[in-house]
Order: C-alpha cells, then sequence, then structure tokens
C-alpha cells in the first residue's frame, strides 16, 4: 500500500459503468418506440445527455424532487424534438430506464484494477440518486465499499468541499489520505484537489491532456502503478 494514500474513491458514472453506452443507446431505443422514423434520432443520445446537467442539477439543489427532475426531463426532450409528451411522464421515464438498465456494464479495465486494489479501503463518491447507484453496483457485481451519495453526505454534492471531507470520513480517513478517481475534470478532479484531496482523472475517451498538476489516465489497469509510483512516500 502506497504510504501517502489509504484509500480510494471512485466516482460511479463513466468511471466504473459505462454510463454513456447504456443511456446513450437506451433513449435512443426509446425515442424510437415514441417516434418511429423521426428524423433526429440520431441526436436524440446529444440532446438526452445534455438534458442531464441542469435537470440533475436542480435536484441535488433541492429545487425539484428525484421524480420531477425525471419527469422535466421527457417534457423537455420532446418539447425539443416538437413531438406530443406521454400523458405519464412518470411512466414514459420508466421505460427509458428499463431500457438503460439493460444496459449497464462495467467497463473491462474494472474488476482487474479493483483486484490489485483489494489492500484498500474502497468506496464509491457519486452525485447520482443513493438508491439507483447502489442497484448498479450490485447489478455490476462489484465489491468497492460503501456507496456515497449526498443523500446520504447531508445534502453535499461534488463539488462542494464538505462533500470530500464526508465522504473521507466515511472512509476514516483525513481528505489528503484519500485518493478519488474520476472523468469529471470539476467533480472528480479539481472539486477534490481543491478540497485537499489528490485526485486522478481517468479520461476513457482519451481526447485531451489532464490539466497541469494531475496525472491523466486512459485506463484503470494503470492505476495500481501510479499509486505505487506518485503516491508512495
Amino acid at each position: 500500500m502506497s504510504g501517502g494514500i489509504k484509500g480510494i474513491l471512485f466516482d460511479l458514472d463513466g468511471t466504473l459503468l459505462d454510463h454513456r453506452g447504456a443511456a446513450d443507446a437506451a433513449i435512443t431505443t426509446w425515442a424510437s418506440e415514441l417516434a418511429p422514423g423521426h428524423p433526429r434520432l440520431p441526436e436524440v443520445a446529444a440532446l438526452w445527455a445534455a438534458l442531464e446537467i441542469p435537470h440533475l442539477a436542480a435536484w441535488q439543489a433541492g429545487e425539484c424532487s428525484w421524480q420531477e427532475q425525471r419527469r422535466r426531463r421527457v417534457r423537455a426532450l420532446c418539447r425539443e424534438l416538437s413531438v406530443e409528451a406521454p400523458a405519464d411522464l412518470e411512466a414514459a421515464f420508466a421505460s427509458y430506464a428499463d431500457h438503460y438498465r439493460r444496459g449497464w456494464a462495467a467497463y473491462p479495465d474494472v474488476a482487474p484494477a479493483l483486484a490489485e486494489l483489494r489492500g484498500y479501503p474502497l468506496g464509491v463518491l457519486t452525485n447520482g440518486s443513493q438508491g439507483v447507484q447502489e442497484a448498479k453496483i450490485r447489478a455490476l457485481g462489484l465489491d468497492v465499499g460503501p456507496v456515497l451519495t449526498g443523500e446520504c453526505l447531508g445534502g453535499h454534492f461534488k463539488p462542494s468541499a464538505a462533500c470530500y471531507a464526508a465522504a473521507a470520513r466515511a472512509l476514516g480517513l483525513p481528505p489528503g489520505q484519500v485518493l478519488l478517481v474520476g472523468d469529471d475534470l470539476d467533480n472528480d478532479v479539481r472539486g477534490p484537489a481543491a478540497a485537499g484531496m489528490p485526485s486522478v482523472w481517468i479520461d476513457r475517451l482519451g481526447v485531451e491532456a489532464a490539466p497541469a498538476g494531475f496525472p491523466r489516465l486512459t485506463s484503470l489497469a494503470g492505476l495500481p502503478a501510479l499509486l505505487a509510483t506518485r503516491y508512495l512516500s
């Protein structure tokens, strides 16, 4: 075990689970069922991904319930496509969610990397809903310790400094001894670093360089070696 790092937190969506692949396929299937042959079907995945950002942020800020943000996303997508929204928006989202769940899959590098990291206390730090994120971990069969969300961390979501501090406490460690590994530059790299928690960017797409001063990996396969070199004291 590296001397400086005693525990590791992983982001979930885009880091352990291929959220984008599952969500893109699910919403494309859902929209095809709602509006067969719609000329904008090739754009649906990108539109849905863009809608996640403001509506999930509204939920995290306490501006609406988890169910309401789901209804808002369905309504907004239908508006964008100029199609009539289903009368039962909750049922419509549930249909999408069924497709999404069937697409849940861990990236191929996850299980081997976790096997090499068994000596560390591990955890998942995610901005998703507690129940949904726990269900993902169960479905993937991953042994990654506690699943930590803003719902169990006093309402603190990434990139709040209080979120990282509370997550480190959940592992029984100070933030400086916990490494956060994730794909979002603000939530998983810059945010924790500003709160005194070391961070590593997992760039699954391999499209750009990491911000100065931050290590970048394109696969979790490189994490054990990074721990042994960069964080060995």
